[in-house]
């Protein structure tokens, strides 16, 4: 009997995230041959994003389309996806690694009292068994679980660590079906509106490139040639909490063991120090540039690259010659 795994997508913007696909792809990977994918969309007028996401690979989308869920509640997408899952009675259910995925993979492994494996970086098959691989003691190692018993699993994957499904733009065979949402009895929390800060940024969490600062940017206005570095790149703009404790910076651009983790392609730390925290939220980068005055700081010994130089002289100097480089 074929077994069934669900994909949770999230979107912003009026898009599905990137690591929606990679969560579509560990899905493949942990699933068999002839098990079946189904993806669940839940929020206000995702409905038209389904065929993108059936053209991904999936057998099935599932989207719960409400004004009810124009905003992520907790209490109400939980309910939402919980019923769905009831139904569905999964194999495997798979989220981002992400603020939302963390929120609600909980409550979803307690609903249906599955087990649950976080931060997962890769997942492979070794004979008739599944094996997860995630990051452990601040990055510094990695553990392999094996999956065991019979029971549903929980999985969470970090963004940017599995291949993304390719999504064609075709629908192909998939089934959508419109779900109905029905609202709890009693919310205990009802959100009136969200007020976000276009900062015109490029996602740190999905960010191919990022570009950050630590105490060695000295101020706010020490961040500038970071964003401009950061603007020719196309990459986002990450801190140290060093930074953002002095006020250099808001803390949405955290980056460490109590901010975000990021893996992307090239990590750029400009005048951080590479405390044992911050490095637990990047050290999984694949080319780390480390800049810093200090030759001994702790950031040159995880760095591929290092420069040992005032990062106020260095950084315009990089921007100077990626512009032409990429002109």
């Amino acid at each position: 009997m074929s077994k069934v795994h669900v994909i949770v997508a999230e979107t912003r913007g009026g898009k599905l995230r990137q690591v929606t696909f990679e969560a579509v792809q560990a899905a493949r990977q942990a699933g068999g041959d002839g098990d079946r994918l189904a993806a669940v969309l839940i929020g206000a007028g995702v409905g038209s994003l389904a065929d993108e996401l059936a053209g991904a690979g999936v057998d099935a989308v599932h989207v719960i389309d409400s004004p009810a869920l124009e905003f992520y509640n907790p209490e109400a997408y939980g309910a939402a996806l919980n019923a769905l899952l009831d139904r569905l009675q999964p194999d495997t259910v798979i989220f981002g690694h992400t603020a939302i995925g963390r929120d609600l993979a909980p409550a979803a492994a307690a609903h249906l009292q599955a087990g649950q494996i976080s931060d997962v970086t890769a997942i492979e098959r070794s004979g008739a068994d599944v094996l997860f691989t995630r990051p452990v003691y601040a990055g510094k190692a990695f553990e392999q679980k094996k999956r065991t018993g019979g029971g549903p699993l929980v999985v969470t994957v970090r963004p940017n660590n599995i291949a993304p499904a390719a999504a064609d733009g075709a629908a192909g065979t998939a089934a959508v079906t419109a779900e109905a949402y029905d609202a709890p009895p009693s919310l205990r929390t009802v959100i009136k509106d969200v007020v976000r800060k276009m900062s015109g940024r490029v996602d740190l969490a999905e960010a191919k490139i990022v570009v950050s600062g630590g105490r060695g940017v000295k101020s706010a206005d020490g961040f500038k040639p970071l964003e401009e570095l950061a603007g020719v790149l196309n990459a986002a703009v990450g801190a140290s909490r060093g930074a953002c404790d002095a006020g250099y910076c808001d803390y949405a651009l955290q980056i460490g063991q109590t901010g975000k983790v990021v893996t992307p392609e090239i990590y750029i730390a400009c005048g951080i120090s590479g405390a044992i925290q911050h490095l637990a939220g990047m050290s999984q980068s694949r080319i780390i540039i480390a800049i810093n005055k200090d030759a001994e700081a702790p950031i040159f010994k995880v760095a591929d690259y290092g420069i040992v130089g005032d990062l106020f002289d260095v950084v315009p100097l990089l921007t100077e010659e990626f512009r032409k480089a990429l002109a």
